[in-house]
């Protein structure tokens, strides 16, 4: 296996420290930001002093790389962007702490998704249909090297799916804007320009994203170690179960306990760097 150590703080005298802690001198430059060192044990006390020093390490399989990748699969909200759409959506209704406390209570575990979903789409009854032109024009931004990841992606033909607990009213949008090959979310409920605080049709949720990643992948026809699922929250591990690659970006520790790889520190071009053949 190979050690992947990244981070916006990495500091040519944190990969001083390293060289002691490994006794290895022959860091190979993936970016000015992110090293790695072939042929290595996994070692614990790695993984504490990277913790200590808000640096991401992993300890990658030599297999793992975008060569062999042929669909990566992403959540939306808090991953590919960097908002949670749904509380910026409250917020035009002055209700963001309510809505955002459920969110958070979902993406923590302590709750059904669905059932989160229903109660945080119940409070915005009556918002004016031009609040999810607002967000999107307002708040929505992709997340820090979203762009990157995309075009690494892309240049390997790598298919790319959106798939999200959130609102096609933005996943469509992404969809176009990126250049994504597939989006999947929920359709919020309009009539007579205002939110009527209903979902449309069954909702997406954990069971949902898997399945989307398991059909595409059959369709594709691809293995499972030739897929990368990325997200963030409790309503993703099944999603990211299911795919031979699970990578928790800036996710809940229940998150983060349960997959394969993790970012925590850097942007989504870290992805690029954990998956770089080297």
């Amino acid at each position: 296996m190979r050690l992947v150590i990244q981070g916006h703080n990495l500091l040519p005298e944190h990969l001083a420290s390293l060289a002691q802690l490994t006794g290895r001198n022959d860091f190979i430059p993936l970016t000015g930001r992110a090293y790695a060192l072939k042929q290595i044990e996994r070692n614990p006390e790695i993984i504490v002093w990277c913790e200590q020093h808000e640096l991401d390490c992993a300890f990658v399989a030599d297999e793992h790389t975008l060569d062999t990748i042929g669909l990566v699969v992403m959540d939306m909200d808090s991953t590919l962007i960097s908002i949670e759409c749904i509380d910026e959506i409250a917020d035009m209704q002055g209700l963001k702490p309510q809505v955002a406390a459920i969110t958070a209570s979902a993406m923590r575990g302590e709750m059904e998704f669905a059932e989160s979903l229903r109660r945080r789409v119940s409070l915005l009854q009556g918002l004016d249909e031009s609040a999810l032109q607002r967000v999107h024009d307002e708040r929505l931004q992709l997340s820090p090297g979203a762009e990157t990841l995309l075009r690494a992606l892309q240049t390997k033909n790598i298919r790319t799916m959106l798939v999200s607990g959130g609102f096609t009213y933005f996943t469509e949008r992404l969809k176009k804007r990126v250049g994504l090959d597939y989006a999947h979310a929920n359709e919020l409920e309009i009539a007579n320009g205002k939110i009527t605080g209903k979902v449309l049709g069954g909702i997406l949720d954990a069971q949902a994203k898997a399945d989307h990643l398991t059909r595409v992948r059959r369709e594709l026809g691809l293995n499972i170690a030739q897929t990368v699922a990325i997200g963030d929250g409790a309503n993703d591990l099944k999603m990211m179960s299911a795919a031979g690659i699970g990578i928790a970006y800036h996710a809940k520790p229940v998150v983060r306990e349960q997959t394969t790889y993790a970012l925590n520190h850097s942007g989504l071009d870290g992805v690029v760097n954990l998956l770089m053949a080297v």
